[in-house]
This record gives structure tokens, sequence and C-alpha cells, in this order.
């Protein structure tokens, strides 16, 4: 497994995949890869004009790509909910759904809706996309969700209590890990509630360790750092990987074969760097009684509520 690379993606031909977040980094590489192979690639990205840009550069590099480009937001669960019925109305089938974008230790903010910036957009975005997108995956044979989580997730367990952070002093870095822990939360729970109806649906979890993107450097940039922008800037060239090999646990888990629910791929040299590999992950992100808790408060906080899979 460790091995593994993208020449061996089987064969998209065919399929249709959404990858947010794909104007740049990790994003781009998943959906170029997938594209490369043979998918129909939805690039949803909050600015149209990067997603544009980006597919006009995937096209180059791939000549003959079958790309979409559509807005969206996933800090505004209006343009979730647009993104979902503009999807509706233009495909019949999903096969693979990559929820990618994220952002990283930035100042307290809030998102459109009034939620955490970081815990609104890494995980009640993607819960909502996910959920207003699950017919069109149910609909498709063998499809998939791959969630992005981080290394980091082990720096923090959600507060179930305290989502938003808003009790004591704000801490980004403790928020982003919150962030990454709901994500493996929720493919927990999702891989679950798939089983529980007999669904072939797969929901796994990846990350990419130490890959070398712009996440890090926006938080400092945000927060007009520039000692510390310079900082990760020099630490993304000494010690990061690439953002093609940090997007190779992204593409296994979204397209090598016997991948298992709930499963979490990472790098396989001490979750930072090389080939995907089966990642280690924090006890409580397989919590039974936490997934159901954070499900049930992401339905309430988004309105989003996954009917098919309830009994």
């Amino acid at each position: 497994m460790s091995g593994w690379n993208e020449q061996a993606i089987p064969d998209q031909s065919g399929h249709v995949a959404v990858v947010t977040g794909a104007n740049s980094g990790l994003g781009y590489v998943t959906a170029r890869e997938l594209a490369r192979k043979g998918a129909r690639v939805v690039l949803a990205c909050r600015s149209e004009v990067r997603g544009h840009e980006a597919g006009d550069r995937l096209v180059t590099e791939v000549p003959g790509a079958d790309v979409d480009v559509v807005r969206l937001d996933l800090g505004d669960l209006d343009s979730v909910r647009e993104f979902a019925r503009a999807y509706g109305q233009s495909y019949e089938r999903l096969d693979l759904l990559v929820n990618n974008a994220g952002v990283m230790a930035l100042p307290l903010g809030s998102t459109a809706d009034g939620f955490e910036t970081q815990f609104g957009v890494n995980h009640l975005g993607h819960f909502a996309l996910t959920g207003l997108l699950l017919p069109a995956l149910l609909a498709t044979p063998g499809a998939r969700v791959v969630t992005l989580s981080s290394m980091m997730h082990a720096l923090a367990n959600i507060d179930i209590d305290d989502l938003n952070s808003e009790r004591g002093a704000y801490r980004k870095w403790i928020a982003y890990a919150r962030s990454k822990t709901a994500n493996l939360l929720f493919t927990h729970e999702l891989a679950r509630r798939l089983c529980a109806v007999g669904s072939d649906v797969v929901a796994a979890a990846a990350h990419p360790g130490y890959a070398s993107t712009n996440l890090q450097t926006a938080g400092p940039r945000l927060a007009g750092r520039k000692g510390a922008e310079r900082l990760m800037e020099m630490g993304n060239r000494v010690f990061a990987q690439s953002a093609e090999a940090g997007a190779l646990p992204t593409l296994y888990a979204a397209t090598a074969p016997g991948v298992e629910p709930d499963s979490f791929t990472g790098p396989s040299f001490a979750m930072w760097r090389g080939g995907p590999g089966k990642s280690w992950r924090a006890g409580w992100t397989l919590n039974d009684t936490a997934g159901e808790r954070l499900w049930a408060a992401s339905e309430r906080l988004t309105d989003v509520t996954y009917d098919a899979l309830k009994g």
C-alpha cells in the first residue's frame, strides 16, 4: 500500500466526482488526477474566478479533461444549498464526493451563519453538503465519500457543549483540532448509518501529513503576522512533502479497491510523509456516543437531515 501512487488509480471513465476546494493545493491535484483517469470532475470552489483559472490550468495539463466549475462557499449554508440544487439539475449520479476544502488556525471569526469559522467551514459546511448530495450518492453503485482530516486532530477532542469555541479564550489551534476531530467523527457516524441501511456507499477519511499548500500561510496572513507567515513558508520548503504526494492518501481512499468504511488513510512514515497507508487515529474519533451527539447537533445547526438513513 505504501508504494501506491497515482498511476495505480483505476479507470474512472463514466464516473462523476465533486472535489471541494479544488482550485489549489491538494484539491487541485486530486481533481487533476481523477480527470486524468477519465472522471468528469466538478471543481467546487468559493471563488468562481480562481475556480475557472484552475479549470483552465487543469485542461492544459490534461488535454480533453471533462471539468465543470461550480461556486461553493462552505462558510455559507445558502451557498451549499444552491450548489446542491445546481448539481441535482445537471447530474443524476455522484460516484465520489471529496470533502477536501478547509481552513487552518485562523483568527477568531464567524461564518455567514454565525458559526466559528473553522468548525463551520471544515465540518458543518461539509456535513450539510454531504447530506444534500446524499440522494445522488445512494443512487450510484459503489459511491464514496472521502473527508479530509488532519494528524492535528490529536490535539483535541470536540466539546459538544462548546462547538463554536465560545467559552474561555479562543485558541486557534485547538479550534482547528476540534474541527478535524469532527471530520473523523462525522466519517465514523456516516459509515455506521450507511451500514445500518444496507448501503454500499463507502465513507472514509484521509489526511495528507505535512504537505506544502497555502493552508499553512493563510492564518498568519489574515492575522497580519508577516514573521509567522514567512516561518510557515520556510517550513513548507524544508520539511513538507509536495501537494502531489500529500494528495495520494485522498486518491487512495477515493479509488483503490477494497477501501473499508471508516478507514483513515495517511502517509506511511510517522503520519508525516510517504506513500499512503493506514493511519493512527485518536480513540475519541471512534466513540459512537460522541458521533451520535455531534450528528444530532450538526443536523440542528445546519437544518440538513439525512432522512434516507433514518430507520
